[in-house]
């Protein structure tokens, strides 16, 4: 698995969900890949209070429940996600359309479509735009550079025009630590140079460099967050990773522990790493969720344009990996070494640091048993 690809956790395919307390909105890329949309209405306009208020709800789990242990959906009741998520925007609520929450708006639309954006805008009160949508298949951008330039950026720009024209200066945007290429240093800082290595990379890039150009220009405020390895499955909600196809690790290791594939294929084994596979920074989906709410609260209370790396700040590698899946399953899984892929550095690790000082952020999901325990929870039964 190379490092920096952002991962579907919808169980919607092109659509997406948004959850409001007052109107509501939804918008959505055709795109399959990482295409949520969650914008917040202008009732936001007074200030939060604390910025850090969803770290309590996170401890109380981790006080009250043994984050290894995910039996079922009981193990995490004491941790009210909706109370922390519904003062006082919109928010994004991962469920399915036959339970979807009452004060839930979907609208089926495209960034390609300027008319329906325009009027999603007109419509809704809008002061702050999460932009997840994005094609994210590393090897697919590099056959098929053109869908990646269309969908990433000309419709990114689409979105950015359509907040300019109506106000809106407030944008969270979804980026990968695919921008910086292959590491000079480790771990990575958000000052390492930015030197992506495939058109998946780069396309997040520019849209990095249209964001500081709108700031300076047209006043638009900013948060860019650069995911390293969203993994595992969600503790609060009930949904999990579904790709097709399949090319994350995780999912093709428990695949092959519950015997829904024959092998698992490991690309390379001679990197210069401590067991000569590829190492990467895993983080867990609801502590990615988590950074999202912080960085919005960041910005509705004054705060600057800013990018943070989202990351655990240490490795795990293939072969970890493969050895504590065993341990969580009991039983040996099959394996075989090929051939490097082009473009997969030895080692991906990130420095978290800003965003735990700035966003008051910190990753409570971090050891790779309890990220691959919720997958396994996932891929035991999905749902979709």
């Amino acid at each position: 698995m190379g490092g920096g690809g952002q991962t579907q956790y919808s169980n919607l395919n092109n659509y997406s969900k948004i959850n409001s307390k007052n109107s509501a909105l939804r918008k959505v890329s055709k795109n399959p890949i990482c295409n949520f949309e969650t914008l917040a209405d202008k009732s936001t306009s007074n200030k939060i209070k604390d910025a850090s208020s969803l770290q309590p709800q996170y401890d109380k789990i981790l006080e009250s429940k043994n984050p290894n242990r995910i039996n079922s959906n009981q193990d995490y009741s004491s941790y009210n996600i909706e109370s922390s998520l519904k003062q006082p925007f919109s928010h994004l609520m991962p469920s399915s359309l036959q339970n979807t929450h009452k004060n839930t708006t979907f609208i089926h639309a495209d960034l390609c479509d300027k008319t329906a954006l325009d009027s999603i805008f007109t419509t809704h009160n809008i002061i702050a735009v999460i932009h997840f949508a994005a094609f994210a298949y590393v090897g697919e951008s590099v056959s098929e550079p053109s869908k990646y330039y269309r969908n990433n950026i000309a419709n990114t720009l689409n979105l950015l025009e359509s907040m300019r024209a109506h106000n809106v200066r407030h944008i969270i945007f979804s980026s990968t630590c695919a921008t910086y290429g292959n590491p000079l240093s480790l771990p990575i800082t958000e000052s390492h140079p930015q030197n992506p290595i495939n058109p998946y990379g780069y396309t997040k890039l520019v849209v990095e460099n249209m964001l500081k150009d709108f700031a300076r220009a047209y006043s638009l405020n900013y948060v860019i967050l650069r995911y390293f390895n969203a993994a595992g499955a969600s503790m609060l909600f009930d949904l999990g990773e579904s790709h097709e196809p399949e090319t994350h690790l995780i999912p093709l290791l428990l695949q092959t522990a519950l015997g829904q594939r024959a092998c698992l294929s490991v690309f390379g084994d001679d990197y210069e790493s401590r067991d000569g596979s590829c190492v990467r920074d895993y983080i867990h989906i609801d502590d990615l969720a988590s950074a999202h709410i912080l960085a919005l609260k960041h910005l509705l209370n004054g705060g600057g344009s800013e990018v943070f790396n989202l990351s655990n700040g240490e490795g795990f590698s293939v072969f970890e990996l493969i050895a504590c899946a065993e341990k969580l399953c009991g039983k040996k899984i099959p394996y075989r070494v090929e051939k490097r892929r082009a473009g997969d550095p030895a080692t991906l690790i990130g420095d978290s640091t800003k965003a735990r000082e700035i966003l008051g952020w910190k990753p409570h999901f971090y050891d790779i048993e309890s990220i691959l325990r919720s997958a396994l929870r996932w891929h035991t039964n999905p749902r979709y």
